[in-house]
């Protein structure tokens, strides 16, 4: 990364529908990521946004009547920028594509390429995907079966493509194919995770070949600065959003902060362009590529990849609805690996939000507080001698703080999330054997009874600040719930490095028990 900062991207997503799960998984992904580094101390940055030209977003605004800069201001304010309050995501920036610091620098951008001679101009006829905004070459073109029958598709996702014949720009692609080789040898982490990084070395060492970077054949576009005739190609534009959103062309002192980015992260079928043709527009400027390139997985709905025209896109609010936000958020960190495909189901995470968030983490911070406030009426007490029970619940705070951090380091969320929730198993496990109830029934004034609620107590505090970044909400609840603002701060200014110092909490803080973090749902529906 820079030296100054953490800059994480999200691919910006296609503005020709509303969003689906599929967007909401990256979107959070990379929330609760950087999240976890604001936690840390470090100045980070969070973009995401939205793309807003091509021709298949044109094609659906005229299907629908509107004008397209229309079309897409609507969706973005009903459904795009819902989505990131909806899921509580913490971006420090919205790019569009159809803003005007977005256009400067993508044009300054091109310039630059002009300038340095990688951009040439020439004729194309080939095979191109609207669905996609890609061009396909010959190799990779089907004919269509089914309800394409009588129609290509294209091998890479199944979408139908048209013959076209064109005057174009051309990006010299086939010129940074030892360039792009030498970058993966050199710095083996520059795509992640492995599965995903062998498929681009295998992709390029068959041969890259020259790219189309403009279209003349309709105006819905950023023009090339130099030739009004023609538009760039969306994703050439598209990508440029990355260096355009900090500043580039524009603001140079925030460009220099933030690039190169730290992680872009990406679904495995964008990869290629992230992992190829980006760092080879990137090397063609004079500009430093990205660090890393995270290619995450697809999600599986009935063994199948979601997508709308097999009825299983879900919507993000069906789920959140029922569920809540917090797991909605908690359900992706957890119950998927990050960068392999994963099966998801309504069952699945009707049960984990019981098992999992009602029962084990929710019940464990109700029942505490219930007995500092029966107990010590609601005031903290002092803990009396330590044993090995207590030792063990701080040993097991501390290992998890470490392992969750280098889990998020190796951007494996779920190994985070699993680390952390070995202390909610341990402080069941601990409060049980150590039957607290038992001791104050046997003599109320026994220190020992102190000693015990404290230590849950503490163990409570961690997990409010390890938590914060997966499930804001319930964890700011449980951070009020101890009483820990008056005297250690807001939850948000808890650092990662000081999570596992015992006895934060001081003698006397007001505990309260606060309503069910996770309140049981009675009824699942099939999803």
């Amino acid at each position: 990364m820079s030296d100054s900062s953490f800059y994480v991207t999200t691919p910006i997503y296609y503005v020709n529908d509303a969003p689906h799960i599929g967007h909401g998984y990256t979107t959070v992904m990379g929330d609760v990521l950087t999240r976890w580094h604001r936690q840390r101390g470090e100045d980070v940055w969070y973009l995401t946004g939205t793309d807003e030209h091509g021709q298949k977003v044109l094609r659906k605004a005229q299907q629908n009547g509107v004008a397209p800069q229309d079309w897409v201001d609507r969706l973005v304010e009903t459904e795009w920028k819902p989505l990131l309050e909806l899921l509580d995501v913490a971006n420090d920036d919205f790019i569009r594509t159809t803003e005007a610091r977005h256009e400067a620098g993508a044009q300054a951008f091109w310039q630059d390429l002009h300038e340095r001679g990688a951009v040439y101009k020439g004729g194309f006829s080939g095979w191109y995907s609207v669905s996609g905004e890609e061009f396909v070459g010959d190799d990779d073109v089907r004919d269509g079966e089914g309800d394409d029958e009588g129609q290509k598709v294209s091998a890479l996702d199944g979408s139908r493509v048209e013959y076209v014949t064109e005057e174009n720009y051309f990006f010299p692609l086939s010129k940074y194919q030892d360039q792009l080789l030498a970058l993966y040898e050199e710095r083996p982490d520059f795509i992640q995770p492995e599965s995903a990084r062998n498929e681009i070395v295998a992709f390029v060492k068959r041969g890259l070949k020259d790219l189309s970077i403009s279209r003349s054949t309709f105006d819905w576009g950023i023009q090339v600065p130099w030739d009004h005739e023609h538009v760039m190609y969306v994703w050439i534009e598209a990508l440029l959003n990355y260096v355009t959103a900090a500043g580039y062309g524009v603001d140079q002192e925030k460009f220099d902060r933030l690039w190169p980015a730290s992680i872009h992260l990406v679904g495995k079928d964008i990869a290629r362009f992230h992992a190829v043709i980006w760092p080879a527009m990137l090397m063609a400027a004079g500009q430093p590529v990205p660090h890393r390139v995270f290619a995450h997985g697809w999600l599986l709905v009935g063994g199948q990849k979601m997508s709308k025209s097999k009825a299983n896109g879900i919507r993000p609010d069906e789920l959140v609805s029922v569920f809540g936000s917090d797991a909605y958020r908690y359900y992706f960190s957890r119950a998927l690996t990050f960068g392999s495909d994963g099966s998801i189901s309504y069952e699945d995470m009707h049960a984990r939000y019981h098992a999992e968030l009602a029962n084990g983490f929710g019940n464990l911070a109700s029942r505490v507080a219930a007995m500092v406030g029966k107990y010590f009426d609601g005031a903290l007490p002092a803990a009396g001698e330590s044993t090995d029970a207590e030792q063990r619940i701080i040993d097991v705070v501390a290992k998890a703080v470490a392992d969750a951090d280098a889990a998020i380091e190796a951007v494996a969320p779920q190994d985070a999330v699993a680390a952390v929730w070995r202390i909610v198993e341990e402080l069941n496990g601990y409060i049980t054997e150590q039957a607290p109830w038992a001791v104050a029934k046997a003599d109320p004034d026994d220190p020992r009874l102190a000693t015990i609620l404290v230590t849950a107590t503490e163990g409570l505090r961690a997990l409010a600040v390890l938590l914060n970044p997966v499930m804001p909400k319930a964890a700011l609840a449980l951070w009020g719930s101890l009483g820990a603002e008056p005297t250690l701060g807001a939850l948000a200014d808890q650092r990662i490095d000081g999570v596992a110092s015992w006895g934060q909490l001081p003698v006397g803080a007001t505990i309260t028990k606060v309503p069910s973090l996770f309140p049981r749902i009675e009824t699942p529906e099939a999803s």
